[in-house]
């Protein structure tokens, strides 16, 4: 299945037997709290995740066992999920990899390839996914690549941990998975870029800095819906919007001028980058 699979939503398939958390940061529990809206048992989840805090806040809120450290309650995990940051990945996997050899390998880290995973866990089972933040509310996609020793039950359960944070999209290629951190991955943040400009331009043009957030959220908001339910492309939908000598025109004229959708295009290219480095190490 390739881009031109699109968004591929599989709630259906069976997640089964214990699955672990390699760290229980703000990805991690936006799975876990998926799995237990769902119905997963959170006495069948284990998370390692060594800040205090962080396990009492996991456990309170869903219920699930978090500890400091592994240990052999691994041994019987079907699926272990790497949740840490990229740059600690070598630190957090030598003291699972004992324990983790024979469970299906699943990762959140940008950048960290699927032989660097497969070589730290003594597994060759790995799916590497790349979800994005609005997963905390269910909103997310998460572009996903799975090596070839992957079964085709193992794929259904990487996208039955996945489903309840949103919409997937699988890949065919590990090298696709730059171009998805650089799009979707990173893309909440250009949003958020775009929402600060407008507040600032609503509070130059007298409005509350109140006032110009709720305009801009409902403005993005309304404007992706109408995207995803139009059989129309992004373009088309914009000129619909941009009559010819109003006010929308002088926008975009402006916007053109000063080069944004090209300098735009090249920041992506930037993120892709970035993204292939980290897979370098």
């Amino acid at each position: 299945m390739g881009w031109a699979a699109a968004y591929t939503v599989c709630m259906q398939a069976d997640l089964s037997g214990r699955v672990a958390f390699i760290g229980g940061g703000n990805m991690a529990g936006a799975l876990i709290g998926g799995l237990v809206r769902a119905g997963h048992d959170p006495s069948a989840l284990v998370v390692i995740e060594p800040f205090e805090a962080q396990r009492a806040k996991l456990a309170q809120e869903f219920g699930v066992r978090a500890q400091a450290s592994a240990d052999a309650r691994l041994a019987g995990c079907a699926t272990v999920v790497w949740a840490v940051k990229p740059q600690l990945f070598a630190e957090a996997a030598a003291p699972c990899a004992a324990f983790v050899g024979g469970a299906l390998q699943v990762s959140v880290m940008a950048g960290v390839r699927c032989a660097t995973i497969a070589a730290a866990s003594g597994s060759a089972r790995v799916v590497r996914s790349m979800p994005n933040t609005p997963a905390l509310i269910g909103q997310g996609i998460a572009g996903l690549y799975a090596e070839p020793a992957v079964s085709a039950t193992e794929r259904a359960a990487a996208a039955a941990l996945f489903a309840p944070t949103g919409q997937l999209l699988w890949v065919e290629q590990e090298a696709d998975l730059d171009a998805v951190t650089a799009l979707s991955g990173s893309g909440p943040a250009y949003v958020f870029y775009f929402l600060e400009a407008m507040v600032q331009a609503a509070t130059e043009m007298g409005l509350s800095a109140e006032q110009g957030r709720a305009l801009g959220q409902a403005t993005f908001a309304g404007a992706a819906a109408l995207a995803q339910r139009s059989p129309l492309s992004p373009t088309a939908l914009r000129e619909q919007v941009t009559s010819k000598g109003g006010t929308t025109h002088a926008a975009i004229t402006s916007l053109d001028a000063d080069g944004v959708k090209a300098a735009f295009v090249r920041a992506l290219h930037a993120a892709r980058a970035r993204a292939e480095e980290l897979g370098r190490g």
